[in-house]
């Protein structure tokens, strides 16, 4: 296995990203040891420059992270680390410690993707009145017609050249599935292994 180049201080970059929705969750730095601890345990650990001392991702919030793979860049001096997280990956209670936005827009980004699935899981968990996740929810029948009815109208926008058509219909129906395989506990990671099945 290639070993990582720590850098004169003897550190390793590491960036926390979502093994289901590749939200990126956080930066932090590993040295040897904290490396080597998370070969060990499956589990981020890392080493605090300020405190100067080695840390495991959630050891008192309980918002831990589980590793499901590893990787290093091209030049073995920055880790990629997919997890399964707990909770929330920031110490200021957000997913993501990526949360001030500096230049651009989010809008028309992957960015969307695991907020409409936090929002539609917290439905789930918390039911609210007059919305339309709920209901959906609530009625297997219903949720499960409006994929079949939103993959139909897909197919139609792609006849026409309307691209605003298209984009509005393929988003329905993008919704419309993730509320299914919400209601239906169709977990990602299986999809994913579907997905990968079929590249070969």
């Amino acid at each position: 296995m290639t070993r990582p180049k720590f850098d004169d201080k003897g550190l390793l970059p590491v960036i926390v990203q979502d093994a289901h929705t590749s939200e990126v969750l956080m930066m932090a730095y590993a040295n040897q040891e904290a490396y080597d601890r998370m070969l060990e345990t499956g589990r981020t650990h890392f080493y605090s420059r300020s405190r100067q001392r080695l840390w495991m991702k959630g050891e008192t919030s309980g918002h831990v992270q589980d590793i499901v793979s590893m990787q290093l860049d091209c030049d073995g001096d920055c880790l990629l680390v997919r997890v399964r997280q707990t909770g929330l990956a920031c110490h200021l209670m957000r997913p993501s410690c990526f949360d001030e936005l500096l230049m651009g827009e989010l809008e028309g980004t992957s960015a969307i993707l695991p907020e409409l699935r936090r929002v539609i899981q917290d439905r789930r968990a918390h039911p609210k009145e007059g919305s339309y996740t709920t209901a959906l929810l609530s009625n297997e029948d219903k949720m499960l017609k409006k994929v079949v009815e939103e993959a139909a109208e897909v197919a139609l926008a792609c006849k026409s050249a309307d691209k605003r058509a298209q984009h509005w219909e393929v988003a329905d129906l993008v919704y419309h599935l993730m509320v299914a395989m919400e209601g239906k506990d169709i977990d990602l990671e299986g999809v994913y292994r579907m997905l990968a099945e079929r590249r070969k």
